[in-house]
């Protein structure tokens, strides 16, 4: 009798563990909770599923979401907090706070002290930022490019586009196609927009990864719509005209702070006086680690992800 009286519990129990797991894609989307809502939306939006999105809302509704969560594409109406934390020899960290997101950004005085890591088992296994900052021995860095995993391992093995480091293409599957690229040239000005392979040599390119979109490019704003982004966590980099280099990350997916949208990252870099910026791997790899630790709020659960690239930051 007590053996039945425990089957049925546990029966009772997986019952209802499977239940809640297929209403709740419906409570979510349909439901009246619009902070958990808009973090759904913007995660999975940028995830490698946005049609489970499109599953439950339409387009205008999608759209309505992400406009809403944090403003417009126009400069916000709240300034953006922000708040120095730590000060070194060429190197500045500032907390900052928009109206629904949280993050960090490190100035760097210098640009050449930039530079792209790349995995030291390229094509077999990426490696985390921490790793890839101490291989290099620099003392700060960001995740980088895009990556793929053509075998579904997800271990962030190979890098996606144009890889450049010290002056040399380390990783290509683009072939000589225009690419979406984020680069360094031997003066440290930092290159954004669309090259090819060829331009490599032209343009003296010496660090490069992939990704998009163009932020700003020569001062002018990038060609990027936020609802074909959402709202998530966030890495992009960008460059005064003195050259100083501006590291960016936002905490996002979490209820102290949702994620920012392209036009946030937008208008930040504008109020940090940027000519030049792009957007970089986000979400999961979201990362900025500096003197030995990770310094912001990682999204992902199982901590630093696997990745073939980082943005480092050299000693003077």
């Amino acid at each position: 009798m007590r053996k039945i009286r425990l089957i049925m519990i546990i029966t009772f129990f997986i019952f209802n563990v499977i239940f809640a797991l297929v209403l709740a894609p419906f409570i979510i989307f349909w439901g009246s909770f619009e902070a958990l809502k808009t973090v759904a939306v913007g995660s999975v939006l940028t995830s490698r599923h946005p049609q489970v999105v499109k599953a439950f809302l339409s387009d205008e509704q999608i759209n309505e979401i992400v406009y809403k969560s944090n403003g417009t594409d126009s400069p916000s109406d709240t300034p953006i907090q922000r708040t120095v934390s730590d000060a070194s020899a060429g190197i500045t960290i500032e907390d900052i706070k928009g109206r629904a997101f949280k993050g960090k950004v490190m100035l760097i005085k210098n640009p050449k002290r930039i530079k792209i890591a790349v995995t030291k088992e390229l094509g077999v296994a990426g490696e985390r930022v921490s790793g890839l900052v101490k291989d290099a021995g620099a003392i700060a860095g960001i995740n980088g490019g895009a990556f793929y995993d053509p075998n579904g391992t997800g271990n962030g093995a190979f890098p996606d586009g144009i890889t450049v480091h010290n002056g040399e293409i380390v990783h290509n599957n683009a072939g000589n196609l225009s690419t979406d690229i984020v680069a360094f040239d031997k003066d440290g000005k930092l290159i954004v927009g669309h090259i090819t392979a060829d331009d490599v040599k032209k343009k003296n390119i010496q660090e490069a990864v992939s990704f998009w979109p163009a932020l700003i490019q020569d001062g002018k704003r990038g060609m990027f719509r936020d609802e074909e982004w959402g709202v998530a966590p966030r890495t992009a980099i960008g460059q005064k005209a003195d050259g100083m280099i501006i590291l960016v990350v936002i905490d996002g997916r979490q209820l102290t702070s949702l994620g920012a949208k392209m036009s946030d990252l937008y208008n930040l870099f504008m109020e940090y006086g940027a000519v030049n910026a792009a957007n970089l791997d986000g979400g999961s790899s979201t990362e900025l680690f500096y003197n030995g630790k990770v310094i912001n709020k990682l999204w992902n659960w199982a901590g630093e992800r696997y990745l073939p690239t980082a943005i480092v930051v050299m000693p003077e």
